[in-house]
């Protein structure tokens, strides 16, 4: 049997029409509308966590409009017959995603709105052409279509919809908004520019949101979707039988996301059970309620790849997906103390946090409390023990995916902020052949930044890359080319200088010397100095470091000339 997966494919239909994998979630149509009598449930999960892929599956499954008896076959749901029997295609669906509402500008952001809300319209095109709509409702719903209505017809829009479909098929309409709060998250990180929009666009939101659940004798139940939950602007606020699910919640946990014997069942289909645990370390680990859950946006991506090529590594799938912006507007907030924090669990240690699933876009950064909420939320921390209750909980990293996240936004951060006069003295300190006055601003530099792989040798080569990299000089950073070059080799051409550095790692303070030392012996053992020609000075240092300490010591005698002609 062939083995296809459908990669970023969120249309329910197509996904089943064209016999893609497709790990059944739809029991949660069953557990949602039998089990409770919510009259809006809002989940909040992260990014790739397949909300849009549920919604469309939601909306196949109840739509009037569609005939979907065929795409829903062997799936848990049809397991409750009289429930598809009274529900499956019973009921006007209307659908809408507010995922690409975002842009620079309020004005681009709102006609990003307009365009979303004349694509819903003219879906329901032929909706108009009955005799039971009203006619004002048909002129307004003429000038959305036409993407030229008033404010006021797009705070009405979705109940105008509703009304119409109400109309036209007799029964109240079920409604499903995914990503309702993109077009906030978006705002929100425009706020502190000239170009600052949040206001306006939450007053069109709230607006939209509203008119649509609050009292609305057309609704038959809704479903919205997004990253966060928003408490203060009173979005929900007055909608009767409410309730909202995060990640913090037992209920539905286990619906987004993958669980173990879901990736296990998914590999065994792929004939690619020997990647299972490779996946486990980089895409498992998020504790969603009482569910540890894989990110189903990975899995499915690396399983295609395995399926290319059987040998194929983990790679970050995530991080050109999500904003993680989040993580260094975290890092650049100087009235937080976070740094021994990021350190602990870039270390693979766990922190103790009280944190809320109800915040808002405007207030994030006004607490500590709040950003770690909002990795928690947005999938970048999980926590640590899932029968933990409670505010106050342990907070981790998931998984080695989003530790190079966390490591990539750290290093960014330390290359863009490190003061340039600080490098320059540390240069000059090199050439003048300082070794404590290098030692000394390395050291500085050590405390000034934030150390992950638990001050593995590999982590002190990637933060003296770095320190060098832009300053004027040819740098090359060779570790991963194998045995025979040196760590760096930072050339000065226009000055016919180099410098060469072994860095070690000493396992404790008292080594430092000893590991220097052995340092410069490799250089002058492995004649590392050989090819650098026409070079007039060729300083070689070992370099040796043990936590956030460092030690410099200078190769005293010359570099031989065959070294430098050879």
């Amino acid at each position: 049997m062939s083995f296809t997966v459908g990669i970023g494919e969120a249309d329910f239909a197509v996904l089943r029409k064209e016999n893609a994998y497709y790990v059944d979630k739809t029991e949660i149509i069953y557990e949602l509308v039998h089990d409770t009598k919510n009259k809006v449930t809002l989940f909040t999960r992260p990014r790739r966590f397949g909300k849009t892929l549920m919604m469309s599956m939601m909306e196949n499954f109840f739509s009037i409009r569609k005939a979907s008896k065929s795409i829903f076959e062997g799936l848990s749901i049809t397991e409750h017959r009289e429930f598809c029997k009274e529900w499956m295609n019973q009921y006007p669906v209307l659908f809408v995603s507010f995922k690409d509402v975002e842009a620079e500008e309020f004005s681009d952001a709102y006609d990003m709105l307009g365009v979303r809300l004349a694509d819903v319209c003219k879906d329901l095109a032929d909706v108009i052409d009955t005799d039971a709509v009203d006619e004002d409702d048909r002129e307004a719903f003429r000038r959305l279509k036409a993407e030229s209505g008033k404010k006021s017809d797009v705070k009405n829009s979705l109940k105008m919809l509703m009304r119409m479909m109400n109309a036209v098929y007799g029964k109240r309409v079920i409604l499903l908004i995914d990503e309702y709060d993109v077009p906030l998250a978006k705002a929100s990180e425009k706020d502190t520019s000239k170009n600052g929009y949040y206001s306006k666009m939450l007053d069109v939101i709230k607006g939209i949101m509203s008119t649509a659940l609050k009292d609305n004798e057309f609704l038959q139940f809704a479903v919205t979707t997004g990253c966060l939950r928003i408490a203060k602007e009173s979005i929900f606020t007055g909608t009767n039988n409410f309730a909202s699910y995060s990640v913090l919640d037992e209920r539905f946990s286990k619906y987004f996301g993958f669980l173990e014997n879901e990736v296990k069942a998914m590999l065994e289909a792929a004939d690619r059970e020997e990647a299972a645990e490779e996946i486990k370390e980089w895409y498992d680990g998020y504790v969603f309620g009482n569910s540890y859950l894989y990110c189903p946006w990975d899995v499915i991506n690396h399983i295609s790849a395995l399926r290319y090529k059987r040998t194929a590594k983990p790679k970050n799938y995530w991080k050109n997906t999500s904003h993680n912006g989040i993580l260094l507007t975290f890092v650049k907030h100087t009235d937080f103390d976070v740094a021994g924090k990021f350190e602990k669990l870039l270390n693979a240690g766990t922190i103790v946090q009280t944190i809320s699933d109800e915040l808002t876009y405007d207030t994030l950064h006004s607490t500590e409390d709040n950003l770690w909420s909002v990795l928690l939320m947005t999938g970048y921390v999980t926590k640590a023990d899932p029968d933990e209750d409670g505010d106050t909980v342990s907070l981790k990293i998931p998984n080695k995916e989003i530790a190079s996240i966390f490591q990539d936004s750290v290093a960014r951060y330390f290359t863009d902020t490190v003061n340039s006069d600080t490098i320059q003295n540390l240069l000059e300190a090199l050439w003048e052949k300082d070794e404590i006055r290098s030692g000394e601003i390395l050291s500085g530099l050590l405390w000034d930044t934030i150390s992950y792989n638990d001050y593995h040798e590999d982590y002190y080569h990637a933060f003296l890359a770095g320190v060098f990299v832009g300053r004027g000089y040819e740098v090359e950073s060779n570790k991963e080319k194998g045995l025979g070059r040196p760590d760096i080799f930072l050339k000065d051409r226009k000055n016919r200088r180099a410098i060469i550095i072994e860095a070690k790692k000493a396992d404790k303070e008292s080594d430092l010397g000893k590991d220097c030392d052995k340092a410069i012996k490799q250089i002058v053992d492995e004649k590392y100095a050989e090819g650098l020609y026409g070079y007039e000075q060729i300083l070689c240092y070992g370099i040796a470091f043990f936590q956030k300490q460092a030690k410099v010591k200078l190769l005293t005698k010359s570099v031989p000339i065959s070294f430098q002609m050879a």
